[in-house]
């Protein structure tokens, strides 16, 4: 069995590990407006390719985190080279250039011995997929169990968003914060496959930027027929939410790491607090938003994007002491490697990689429930 994974802490035996092979700049598009940080209002956002220093520094520490997993006995894969300058081009939409592979936790997702391709969200990640490919083939043709599902792509035309988005003030965000309505709309099956976060049998979905409730129903749709229960979430403070491994990340069954910024809506903590899970704020980060990488669209709360090696083993960013101390005391072996450099390409330790292979099997964490199937 090489592709069986049901939650994010059971122990690690086989993982794919991004790469900054290629990387380009993200082009301004309906779905995302990138910023630099700490520049003034109007400053235009770079274009073409990242230079050869950054991605060297990004790939120095994408392969530190390679160097600590293979130490650890656990099987690592690397994303093909793929073509992040050349232009996308559909009857609905044109970007000049792609992205990046530095995270896979984004497009690609092991649902038990099912694959699943997200369908993605912005226009310039649309053909992220390719770089892994070859692996999925080479997965899906070693092992009969394993599913493959290609979720559908949406249009991505002009009106898949809601363009005024961006120029919301505070104010209206606060007052839109119960509607969940964000830069997409809701006709077309939208989702990343980083808004969702596997506890066995169930699954949780955080409604955002990224991942919109068609898609969820999408998800739920193609799940629950094979026994699972999808729960959206929600975390009302956040104006610009955008995956949910930032936000609110399992450690090992009945523990959860929350951000005390964006609390869980009350209503979505009730299956947490009557199955007897523990939220466990996370520390403020050692690095404020100010301070963060220039290009990187982000938040500080990347600190909270751990990677867990198994119930008792946690990796952690080398900085994040606070974090560090916090998980000791939880009694996990904490291990550290240096990653701020792979902040700028939107993610840490859980983003930059994509777990195949955790031993266990699909267990209910959850026995104190109502869960309503959607057919």
């Amino acid at each position: 069995m090489i592709v069986n994974s049901w939650n994010e802490w059971d122990p690690l035996r086989e993982i794919v590990v991004g790469s900054a092979d290629g990387a380009h700049f993200e082009p301004t598009e309906p779905g995302n407006r990138p910023t630099i940080r700490n520049a003034p209002v109007g400053t235009p956002f770079p274009t073409g390719p990242k230079s050869p220093e950054a991605i060297d520094r990004a790939n120095e520490e994408l392969a530190g985190l390679v160097a600590l997993l293979e130490s650890r006995g656990i099987t690592v894969r690397r994303p093909d080279p793929h073509d992040f300058g050349a232009p996308v081009r559909t009857p609905d939409f044109e970007v000049p250039n792609q992205y990046c592979a530095v995270c896979p936790r984004d497009v690609m997702i092991t649902v038990g011995h099912d694959i699943i391709e997200a369908p993605m969200s912005r226009r310039a990640r649309y053909f992220e997929y390719r770089p892994y490919r070859r692996l999925v083939y080479e997965y899906w043709n070693a092992d009969p169990r394993v599913t493959w599902t290609t979720a559908p792509k949406p249009s991505m035309d002009d009106d898949m968003y809601r363009q005024e988005f961006w120029d919301w003030p505070v104010e209206e965000r606060h007052r839109r914060m119960h509607s969940f309505e964000f830069c997409i709309t809701q006709d077309e099956v939208v989702f990343d496959a980083a808004d969702i976060s596997r506890f066995g049998r169930d699954l949780i979905v955080q409604e955002s930027m990224t991942t919109n409730r068609t898609g969820i129903t999408w998800l739920k749709r193609h799940l629950e027929p094979r026994g699972f229960r999808v729960h959206p979430v929600h975390f009302p403070l956040d104006y610009f939410p955008s995956h949910v491994d930032c936000t609110f990340v399992p450690l090992r069954p009945g523990l959860v790491l929350t951000n005390p910024e964006r609390p869980l809506l009350e209503r979505d903590a009730r299956l947490f607090h009557d199955n007897d899970w523990e939220l466990v704020d996370a520390p403020q980060p050692t690095t404020g938003n100010d301070e963060m990488p220039d290009f990187c669209q982000s938040s500080k709360w990347l600190s909270m994007n751990v990677l867990s090696l198994s119930p008792t083993t946690v990796v952690c960013e080398e900085q994040e002491k606070p974090l560090q101390d916090l998980l000791d005391k939880l009694d996990f072996e904490v291990l550290t490697v240096p990653f701020r450099n792979v902040f700028e390409y939107g993610g840490s330790l859980h983003c930059a990689t994509w777990d195949i292979h955790r031993e266990g099997v699909r267990e209910d964490y959850f026995p104190n429930i109502a869960y309503r199937p959607l057919v």
